[in-house]
């Protein structure tokens, strides 16, 4: 089960990440740009993605661990259950950092 104090922890293996708000809900972002917080109201954490169609091969591929709201169908974001497995969550907010990092960051980071 991931939680968000795991999330932070995981966050500071990236460089740039830094702790927010979002919503009023705990956020991580890199920069001023969001990549990830908890959902509002449901019991998920939000991660944006780079497209609509990887959303749709997430939900795909695991549809107990991924899934979206009315809201975010067309939103290249998705929602992500914390009983989604560690590693695959490592994985998301890897893809999610590097798709707003600043290339000197993921220097660093490789």
């Amino acid at each position: 089960m991931i939680t968000f104090e795991r999330i932070r922890e995981i966050a500071h293996r990236f460089p740039g990440t830094e702790e927010s708000t979002s919503y009023g809900t705990p956020a991580i972002k890199v920069g001023k740009k969001l990549i990830l917080r908890l959902h509002q109201k449901e019991d998920a954490i939000v991660v944006l993605l780079n497209t609509v169609e990887e959303q749709q091969s997430l939900i795909e591929q695991d549809p107990m661990s991924f899934y979206i709201t009315d809201h975010y169908d067309g939103y290249p974001a998705i929602l992500v259950r914390p009983t989604v497995e560690e590693d695959t969550f490592i994985e998301l907010m890897e893809l999610a950092w590097r798709r707003v990092a600043r290339k000197k960051d993921i220097e660093e980071y490789e």
